[in-house]
């Protein structure tokens, strides 16, 4: 099962067998969990610890940390909650624009502007309505106390299209303080990731007030939109910086199987529909012309079967030390916290965490205290934090990474 299945939450399209077992499996209801409840989980080099901080959201897709370690967090449905002290607040921060949540749609991402300490700027991606359908926008507002004032729409992707599906999208402010923004193609119109005359299927990158940079890789190819930085995605969910090296990392959604992880790089086409890992839903049958092409990037890494993969940080801290620079990244399709290693820009092991024990993990991020906090859960989504509870001898054949 993939993200595509979930056209609307929980609905069941026509699928084989397994990928309708998977679906109904990813759909069931989540375990009751209460805040400051501990679940114990052995992982190659840890024991791990994951404690419950927070219940009671409603389908939870992004978080950020505020100073001082409060946190926001996005509900798809359309709801900026505050966490404060630890206690979710009752109220939802006001200010937001329009936004329809309908299928994979609603309000999703959420990142602080990396001045947010002067500025007080929050950017958040969500779907909103306009000519010919609906579409992702990238807002920023200021935050002050429970409200957002001075709203302003600095990216509209173009063009907006009926359906409910593959709309991104992910949010990341580059060391160079452009921003990044991933974007799906929409599901019903995978060939527009080849073109770039559309937003569809691209990862866009633009200056913090929405203006172009000018060197943007396609700014001066005749009819492409200014704003793409690369393109042939099918829809990333993923994005992060690995601060040792100064890469970008995405990842993003096979249809059934062929997920893939990604070393972002300005102007490359990274194949979707032509080659991938992946295949047709239902048939089964091969999807373009095969895996790979000349001028069309491979993954670094690709799972099949499909994970789902949602959420994406690079592990830097000091309670999992022997963790340092490798990736966690979420899964939807498998309640998963998948963990690579990486060296020289190739993943040379995975590890699967916390299986089954969190439904749908759908975001990842590293706090100011250096642990790992997931986002998880659908209509009984969590806040879970995870800590070492102690070592753990490597399985056999592996050696722990120092």
């Amino acid at each position: 099962m993939t993200e595509t299945d979930l056209l609307r939450p929980c609905g069941i399209r026509a699928l084989s067998a397994l990928a309708l077992a998977a679906l109904l499996a990813a759909c069931g209801s989540p375990q009751p969990a209460a805040v400051g409840t501990t679940t114990v989980a052995n992982s190659e080099i840890y024991t791990v610890r994951a404690v419950t901080l927070v219940q009671g959201l409603v389908e939870p897709w992004s978080l950020a940390f505020l100073p001082g370690g409060d946190l926001l967090v996005t509900e798809r449905p359309g709801r900026l909650r505050r966490v404060i002290g630890g206690v979710l607040q009752p109220e939802p921060v006001s200010g937001l624009p329009s936004i329809v949540a309908d299928g994979q749609g609603g309000l999703l991402d959420v990142a602080l502007h990396p001045d947010f300490s002067r500025n007080r700027l929050v950017y958040f991606s969500y779907v909103a309505a306009g000519d010919g359908g609906v579409g992702t926008e990238v807002a920023r507002g200021r935050l002050e106390r429970n409200a957002l004032t001075g709203l302003e729409v600095i990216f509209r992707a173009t063009p907006k299209l009926p359906g409910n599906a593959h709309f991104g999208s992910r949010l990341l402010f580059a060391p160079d303080g452009m921003l990044l923004v991933t974007l799906g193609e929409r599901f019903t119109e995978r060939e527009q990731a080849q073109s770039l005359a559309t937003d569809l299927g691209k990862l866009i990158r633009i200056r913090d007030d929405g203006s172009i940079p000018p060197d943007n890789p396609f700014i001066r190819h005749p009819g492409a939109r200014p704003e793409i930085y690369s393109y042939g995605h099918r829809n990333v969910q993923g994005i992060a910086l690995e601060a040792a090296t100064g890469r970008i990392w995405t990842h993003e959604h096979g249809p059934q199987g062929g997920d893939e992880l990604n070393w972002l790089q300005p102007g490359v086409n990274y194949g979707w529909p032509v080659i991938t890992y992946g295949r047709n839903y239902v048939t089964g049958t091969r999807i373009g012309e095969g895996t790979e092409k000349p001028g069309m990037a491979q993954p670094a890494h690709y799972w099949v079967p499909s994970i789902a993969p949602s959420g994406l940080a690079f592990y830097s801290g000091q309670p999992f030390d022997r963790w340092q620079g490798n990736a966690l990244i979420g899964s939807l399709a498998f309640d998963q916290l998948v963990r690579l290693e990486i060296l020289d820009g190739r993943v040379v092991h995975e590890e699967r965490l916390l299986e089954g024990r969190f439904p749908r993990i759908r975001d990842v991020r590293i706090g100011p205290d250096g642990l790992p906090y997931l986002l998880a859960g659908g209509s009984n989504g969590r806040i879970v934090r995870l800590e070492p509870a102690g070592p753990a001898s490597p399985a056999p054949g592996r050696t722990a990474v120092q």
